[in-house]
């Protein structure tokens, strides 16, 4: 059975995902992603316990052998940080208690380094992602973030971060 990988775009409001299977060394295939999305009618509490049901079923049903995850990193000025900041430790923590898996942490900058560009915008990471996997469709959301996480742990992109 080849690796899979899943890629994970954290955030409270949306944390896009994605799931890849390596077929060769550094050849990837695109196994399906998605975005996890909570209302901002609920409470913070409401909304991690909504991701830490939706990725339950994630990990349940794609099963990934490696995990991916964005380490948020923020400037004084963000005020989402915080439900940011706890969105990820709840994947965080469900990743590791379903999988016993330890995440790759990945800075944003590297995991779009992979793809051609550090400071690629969304639009750009969306061209570079529907080349690579021959897409003609790709929506322009946290989905795609996600797919580029995913293929860059898959890829060998690693930082220093524990």
């Amino acid at each position: 059975m080849n690796p899979t990988w899943l890629g994970i775009d954290p955030g409270l409001a949306i944390v896009g995902w994605a799931f890849l299977e390596e077929v060769r060394v550094g050849d990837a295939r695109l196994l399906d992603y998605g975005t996890i999305e909570t209302s901002k009618e609920l409470t913070t509490p409401e909304r991690l316990l909504e991701i830490e049901q939706d990725m339950v079923e994630l990990l349940t049903e794609f099963q990934p052998s490696q995990i991916a995850l964005e380490m948020p990193f923020f400037s004084r000025s963000i005020k989402a940080a915080g439900g940011v900041l706890q969105a990820f430790g709840v994947i965080n923590l469900v990743g590791y208690r379903e999988t016993g898996i330890l995440p790759v942490y990945l800075h944003q900058s590297s995991w779009k380094c992979n793809l051609g560009y550090g400071k690629a915008d969304k639009k750009e990471v969306a061209g570079m992602v529907q080349v690579l996997f021959d897409l003609e469709n790709l929506p322009i959301d946290d989905s795609v973030d996600a797919i580029g996480i995913g293929y860059a742990g898959l890829s060998g992109v690693r930082n220093n971060i524990s």
